[in-house]
């Protein structure tokens, strides 16, 4: 096989293993922004087309939610916290967790750090698997995105009223 025909080959197989390792998680992001209140769904989407258009937010998870907050109509002044707990717990009954919620949480996946993200909906609510909106953060020049995350050590929910 010539060498052309070779890189041609594995570039296509490379292709259709990057799109197949990446579930779409559309179907929860429509249901989610149908079924959120107004607010949570102006939230929603906002940060939606943030991730849309590839927006870098200099700074952490939790500047990149600030900005989606208030580019979506909702600064400090109209956020609610409605469940603050220490990191250590107790942690909040997800029952309580709504679509376009702002969750602080531990990362189990990341070395047990905090981690702030946006509540999309439940990919496996029996599991506490949840899909969130969340942005690396660290300097790394990289947008928000969607990322399924263990939720059961959410500490802090705050809600755009």
């Amino acid at each position: 096989m010539p060498i052309r025909m070779l890189l041609l080959s594995l570039v296509l197989a490379g292709s259709f293993l990057h799109a197949r390792s990446h579930p779409d998680y559309s179907p929860i992001i429509r249901r989610s922004e149908a079924q959120a209140s107004l607010p949570a769904r102006t939230v929603l989407q906002a940060a939606h087309h943030m991730v849309q258009r590839g927006d870098i937010i200099r700074g952490s998870c939790w500047d990149y939610l600030d900005a989606a907050f208030t580019r979506a109509g909702y600064p400090h002044s109209k956020r609610q916290i409605v469940y603050h707990k220490p990191k250590a717990g107790p942690y909040v009954n997800i029952r309580h967790i709504q679509p376009g919620d702002w969750l602080c949480f531990v990362n189990h996946s990341y070395g047990n750090v905090e981690h702030s993200g946006l509540f999309v909906g439940w990919i496996d609510r029996r599991r506490k698997q949840g899909l969130i909106l969340s942005y690396p953060g660290e300097r790394r020049n990289k947008p928000g995105r969607y990322r399924p995350y263990d939720l059961s050590s959410v500490y802090h929910i705050m809600r755009a009223q």
